[in-house]
C-alpha cells in the first residue's frame, strides 16, 4: 500500500490529514482520545511534541540569514496588526459599533491579529526557506491575547508577557545555535523535523470540535475566510516587499486556538464590551478551525505557482564543504 504517497498527494497532506482525523476523532469519537497511558498522551501532547520540532528547525536556520528572519517576521507581524486593526476599526466607526455580518469590530480583531505558531513552524518548514522559519522568532509575540489588548486600546491595563515570549523563541535558538556551532548536529536534528510533523498536527486536531463551527454559523465561517484571504493577501504583499517569496504571508494567516479566550480577557479589563463575549467566543473558534484546515490547502498551493522555484535556493554551504571530502575519497579508491 502506498500510504505515504497518496497522503502526499493532498497539498499539506502530512499535516492536513493528520490535523483532520484528530478533529474527526475529537468532534465525533472523543472517548477514543481519553483512553489513557500513551495513547491520551499522543492526543494532548501537541506542545511537548511541538517543543521538540521546534528545536530541529531551528538548527536549519544559519547565522547567515537571521537579520534577513528578523525583518520578515517583523514586517509581517506589523501587517497583520495593521489588516486586523484597521478591519476592526471600520466596523466601530463606520456602522457606530453594529455588528456587520453579525461581526463585531472585537471579534474581527481578536480573530485577525492573533495567529497559529504551530502551524505556522509545520507550514514553513514544508513549503518555505530559512528565512520564513526564522521569522518565527518575532511572529510568536502574535500567539496570546496581549497584542488584540493592546490593539483594542486597553495596552495601559495589559503586560507583555515577555518571558512567555522568550519560552516561546528559546527551543528555536537552541536549535540555531547547534546547528551553527556542528554541522553533524545540523544534519542530525533536521533529519528529525519532518517525522514530527504528523504527530503534532494530530494533537492539534484533536483539540479541535467540528460543532464549533455549526455554532457560530455562517458568521464565524466568514471570520476565518475574511482572517484567511484578505489578510493573506496583505501578508502576502509585505512579505514579498521585504524579499521574502510570501509562503510566510500566507502560513500566518490564522487563528489559533487561545484565541477563544480573548473576549473574555478583554471583558475582564473593559467591562462595557462583555455583552459581546457570547457571540464573539463561538466566532473565533469557528475562525480556529476554518484557517486551521484551509491555510495549509492555501499555503502548499501558493508555494507551487507563486513560491521560489527550488533551484533558486541558496545552496547550503555544507554542500561545498562536502565537496572535497568526496572528490579524495574518489581519489584513493
Amino acid at each position: 500500500m502506498k500510504i505515504k504517497q497518496t497522503i502526499e498527494r493532498f497539498p499539506g497532506g502530512m499535516m492536513v490529514i493528520p490535523l483532520l482525523w484528530g478533529s474527526l476523532l475529537n468532534t465525533f469519537f472523543p472517548n477514543v482520545l481519553t483512553i489513557g497511558s500513551f495513547s491520551t498522551s499522543l492526543a494532548h501532547g501537541a506542545l511537548p511534541i511541538l517543543a521538540a520540532f521546534f528545536v530541529c528547525m531551528g538548527a536549519e536556520i544559519q547565522f547567515k540569514t537571521a537579520p534577513r528572519a528578523l525583518k520578515a517576521g517583523a514586517a509581517i507581524t506589523l501587517a497583520k496588526l495593521a489588516s486586523g486593526v484597521v478591519m476592526g476599526l471600520v466596523v466601530s466607526y463606520v456602522f457606530k459599533g453594529q455588528p456587520i455580518f453579525g461581526l463585531s469590530s472585537m471579534a474581527i480583531i481578536a480573530a485577525m491579529t492573533n495567529a497559529n505558531m504551530g502551524l505556522y513552524a509545520a507550514l514553513t518548514k514544508q513549503f518555505g526557506d530559512e528565512v520564513d522559519r526564522g521569522a518565527l522568532a518575532v511572529l510568536s509575540i502574535l500567539e496570546g491575547p496581549f497584542v488584540t489588548m493592546l490593539a483594542l486600546g486597553v495596552a495601559g491595563l495589559a503586560k507583555i508577557p515577555f518571558i512567555d515570549l522568550i519560552a516561546t523563541v528559546l527551543p528555536i535558538l537552541i536549535g540555531m545555535l547547534l546547528g551553527n556551532l556542528d554541522r553533524s548536529m545540523r544534519e542530525f536534528l533536521r533529519s528529525g523535523s519532518d517525522l514530527l510533523i504528523p504527530f503534532f498536527a494530530f494533537g492539534l486536531g484533536a483539540q479541535i470540535n467540528l460543532h464549533s463551527i455549526l455554532g457560530a454559523g455562517l458568521s464565524g465561517i466568514l471570520l476565518g475566510l475574511v482572517t484567511l484571504l484578505v489578510g493573506g493577501v496583505i501578508n502576502v504583499v509585505v512579505s514579498r516587499l521585504v524579499g521574502g517569496s510570501g509562503v510566510a504571508g500566507v502560513a500566518v494567516s490564522t487563528t489559533a486556538g487561545n484565541a477563544v479566550a480573548t473576549p473574555t480577557a478583554i471583558a475582564s479589563v473593559d467591562p462595557h464590551l462583555a455583552s459581546l463575549v457570547a457571540v464573539a467566543t463561538p466566532q473565533i473558534a469557528a475562525s480556529t478551525i476554518v484557517t486551521s484546515l484551509l491555510a495549509p490547502l492555501l499555503t502548499a498551493l501558493y508555494a507551487r505557482y507563486f513560491g521560489r522555484p527550488q533551484q533558486e535556493n541558496p545552496v547550503d554551504q555544507d554542500t561545498f564543504d562536502a565537496a572535497p571530502r568526496l572528490n579524495e575519497q574518489t581519489d584513493g579508491a
